[in-house]
C-alpha cells in the first residue's frame, strides 16, 4: 500500500451528514429493477477524465440500463471514494489506478474488483518556457496532485530513470511538490513552481492560460501510447449480491463510451455542463477541446499499465510489495462487449 496514502485512507470518514449531502443527487425512486431493493449508488469525480460517468448520468444512459437512475456521489480524491466504497456508502466508483491498487491491497483482495476501463492518457509534464529537457529540471520545483498518487509515481519514476533523484521529503535533484491541482494553477502562474505533472484539463489550462509548455506527454512513455487514467471499481459484496445490476451498469458504460467517441461535440458540451453544475464553473472552450483531444475514452482497462505502474511505485519506495493477481473481473464486461459484437478486453 502507498505509505503516503495509508493514513489518509484510514482517516477519511464518510459521515451521515456528508453522505446525505452527496448521495442521491441524481437518484431515482427506491424501487430498483430486476428484484434489487434500491438504485445502484455510483461514485465519480467532477473531472474530464471521468466523462464516461458524467455522460452516462447526464444523458440518462445508466438509468436506461439500470431501470432507475443511480444515486450518485462525487469525490475530489481517490482515498475518499475508496473509503466510501469500503463503508458501504456507494456500490461502485470511477477512480484512478493507484486508489484501485490501494483498495485491493488494503482489503487483501477481498473488497473490490476493477470491472472496466474508462479513460486512457491525458497526462503531461508542463513547464516554464526555457526548460527544454529532463536535465534542465535539476534544481527545479515540479508539482504533482498528491504524494504517491498516479502522476506523482510517474514523475518520480521518470526522473529516477533519467538519473535524477526526487525524494519524498522534498530533497534531491528535483523538488517534487505535491499539491491540489487547483493550487498548481495558482503557484505556476505566480512562479512558485517550475512545472507540473498533471492530468487534463489542468495540463491544457497551464498551457493555454498560463503560457506553459508541454515538455512531455506521458503517452510517449507507454506502448502504443496507452495507459489507464480512470477505471471502474466495484464492491465485491455488491458484485456477488447483484450481478445483473453490475452487468447493466457495464452496458451503460459501453454505451456512454460509444456516445463520447461518436458524438464528440455533444459529449464535450454535456461534460462541461456537468462540470459547471458540480463545480460552479465551466471550462473555457479552448481548454475543453484541447483536454478532450488528449484523452482516449475506452472500456479497455489497459491492465498492463496498471501492473507496470504498481511496479514503478514499488521501485521508488511508494508502494509495498503487492500481489495484483485477481484485481480484475472483466468477465461481465466481456459478455457485454461480445453481445454487442465488440472486441473483448484483457486483464493481462
Amino acid at each position: 500500500m502507498h505509505r503516503g496514502l495509508r493514513g489518509r485512507i484510514a482517516a477519511v470518514a464518510l459521515t451521515a451528514s456528508v453522505a446525505a449531502g452527496t448521495l442521491g443527487a441524481c437518484g431515482g425512486d427506491d424501487g430498483g429493477s430486476g428484484g434489487d431493493a434500491a438504485p445502484l449508488r455510483l461514485g465519480y469525480f467532477p473531472n474530464i477524465t471521468h466523462a464516461t460517468a458524467l455522460v452516462g448520468v447526464e444523458k440518462g444512459i445508466f438509468a436506461k440500463h439500470l431501470g432507475t437512475a443511480p444515486k450518485t456521489a462525487t469525490f475530489n480524491a481517490g482515498p475518499a471514494a475508496v473509503e466510501a466504497l469500503f463503508s458501504g456508502a456507494i456500490d461502485a466508483t470511477f477512480v484512478g489506478p493507484n486508489p484501485s491498487i490501494n483498495a485491493w491491497s488494503k482489503s487483501h483482495g477481498k473488497a473490490v474488483h476493477i470491472i472496466s476501463g474508462a479513460a486512457s492518457g491525458g497526462v503531461s509534464l508542463v513547464v516554464k518556457p526555457g526548460i527544454k529537457g529532463v536535465q534542465d529540471l535539476r534544481g527545479k520545483k515540479i508539482a504533482t496532485p498528491q504524494l504517491g498518487n498516479t502522476q506523482d509515481v510517474a514523475l518520480r519514476y521518470w526522473l529516477k530513470k533519467n538519473g535524477l533523484a526526487a525524494n519524498k521529503d522534498g530533497s534531491g535533484d528535483v523538488k517534487v511538490v505535491p499539491q491540489e491541482n487547483a493550487q498548481t494553477l495558482q503557484t505556476f502562474a505566480q512562479g512558485d513552481i517550475d512545472g507540473a505533472w498533471v492530468p487534463e484539463p489542468y495540463a491544457s489550462r497551464l498551457i493555454l492560460e498560463n503560457k506553459g509548455e508541454r515538455l512531455l506527454d506521458e503517452k510517449s512513455l507507454w506502448p502504443g501510447g496507452k495507459f489507464v487514467i480512470t477505471n471502474l471499481l466495484v464492491s465485491q459484496e455488491y458484485e456477488k449480491k447483484h450481478p445483473e445490476q453490475v452487468k447493466k451498469l457495464l452496458q451503460g458504460v459501453v454505451e456512454a463510451t460509444d456516445y463520447i467517441t461518436q458524438n464528440k461535440a455533444d459529449a464535450e458540451k454535456v461534460t462541461n455542463d456537468a462540470l459547471a453544475k458540480l463545480s460552479g464553473k465551466p471550462l473555457k472552450q479552448d481548454v475543453l477541446a484541447a483536454a478532450f483531444k488528449e484523452i482516449d475514452f475506452t472500456t479497455d482497462p489497459v491492465a498492463s499499465s496498471l501492473v507496470a505502474g504498481a511496479a514503478h511505485a514499488e521501485e521508488i519506495g511508494l508502494l509495498d510489495k503487492t500481489d495484483l493477481a485477481g484485481i480484475y473481473n472483466l468477465a461481465p464486461l466481456n459478455d457485454v462487449l461480445k453481445a454487442g459484437g465488440k472486441a473483448q478486453v484483457s486483464d493481462r
